[in-house]
């Protein structure tokens, strides 16, 4: 082996480096947005849980517990009616609310156990789990303060209603509708940027440009075509998915299918506008960190939108996956349906993305490689 023409080669995969800009840049500043959308969104700690209360209690204790949950750091509270609670609770402005009864004082006085009202959400384990650690610290706290070593205090038995799935969810459960729509999304992305820059280098996409066709047709034909495999990708994610593996659904099949068909027009219009930019297959791949992880990031997927830094929320509110993902939950926790207001506005907002890729990847079609 000669060491001389190794180093030759070397120097040349160094040299192809030196002068593809484009590459070099990918390569350096890719992984510094990367890292830092993760310290942006994980160094952040985590917001208190919304948690409203419903006091009837007319003894002194139900006043004492409202302020000992005030003083939490892990809850969010406001007091409000029961009306407004459930309401709240459906806007997804709550995790949960608490409800008193009017003789909780005297119940707490007479020993015994205690079982106030607690529902919740249920499509957070974290915000659950921080709502029922805030009572349990709160209400035996304001029980002793009623007359301390004068009775026995009563014991407390929390068993909380869910408005949606319940204790029997899992990771994978809250995170497997979001997971449909990311597979089907970056496969098909990145399918569709490579093979059309193949089309592009292998001269088809020339001669087709030579011919009468317009270019909206072009884009247009090869997106049907795209279309056709990722329907059937579509189809077969979300059968092995519910199927299968099991996952919680509590919505209507055909409109998570919709959702995800709606991404996948997304991902290949996506694909066939990047790749006008990109000179090489290789360049076409590294647009996926600099393009789907942020969104992945940036979509709810890990850390809700809420939490994020304003800034950050405003470039979220922007991404087709953060729709998606939101869409996904609702449909699949929640069971919302199409006339949901929500799965409205993700459904919509999914097909104006769509639609403005085409007309970009339309606008920006050429014959060469970038």
């Amino acid at each position: 082996m000669s060491l001389r023409r190794t180093l030759a080669i070397t120097r040349r995969l160094l040299a192809g480096f030196r002068h593809d800009h484009r590459t070099l840049a990918l390569l350096l500043i890719t992984p510094l947005v990367i890292l830092g959308l993760f310290y942006l969104l994980f160094s952040e700690e985590r917001q208190p849980a919304e948690l409203g209360v419903i006091n009837r209690d007319t003894g002194p204790l139900g006043a004492a517990i409202v302020a000992d949950l005030e003083d939490s750091d892990l809850v969010e509270m406001r007091t409000m009616t029961e009306a407004e609670a459930n309401q709240a609770l459906e806007d997804d402005a709550l995790d949960g609310f608490l409800a008193l009864p009017e003789d909780l004082t005297q119940q707490a006085l007479g020993g015994g156990s205690l079982r106030p009202q607690l529902t919740l959400r249920g499509t957070d384990p974290g915000a659950a789990a921080g709502i029922a650690q805030a009572i349990s610290r709160a209400i035996p706290g304001a029980i002793a303060g009623l007359a301390p070593g004068a009775f026995t205090p009563p014991t407390l038995e929390l068993e909380p209603d869910y408005r949606y799935g319940g204790d029997q969810l899992d990771t994978l459960d809250l995170l497997g509708g979001p997971f449909i729509g990311l597979v089907v999304f970056f496969l098909v992305y990145v399918v569709t940027s490579i093979s059309f820059l193949r089309e592009r280098s292998l001269g088809t996409l020339e001669r087709l440009l030579a011919s009468p066709l317009k270019r909206s047709e072009i884009v247009l034909g090869y997106m049907a075509g795209f279309t056709l495999v990722a329907l059937v990708q579509a189809a077969e994610v979300l059968g092995f998915s519910i199927g299968l593996l099991g996952l919680y659904n509590a919505g209507e099949l055909w409109l998570i299918f919709g959702i995800e068909v709606l991404l996948a027009l997304a991902a290949i219009n996506l694909g066939i506008f990047l790749s006008t930019f990109a000179r090489s297959e290789f360049q076409a791949v590294q647009f996926i960190p600099l393009v789907v992880v942020p969104q992945i990031l940036l979509s709810g997927l890990i850390v809700p939108v809420s939490a994020e830094p304003e800034w950050l929320q405003v470039i979220s509110n922007v991404l087709p996956l953060t729709y998606a993902v939101d869409g996904l939950r609702a449909v699949m926790l929640e069971g919302q349906t199409l006339a949901s207001m929500q799965v409205q506005v993700d459904v919509g907002v999914l097909a104006g993305f769509t639609l403005l890729v085409v007309v970009a990847a339309s606008a920006t079609l050429r014959r060469t490689v970038a």
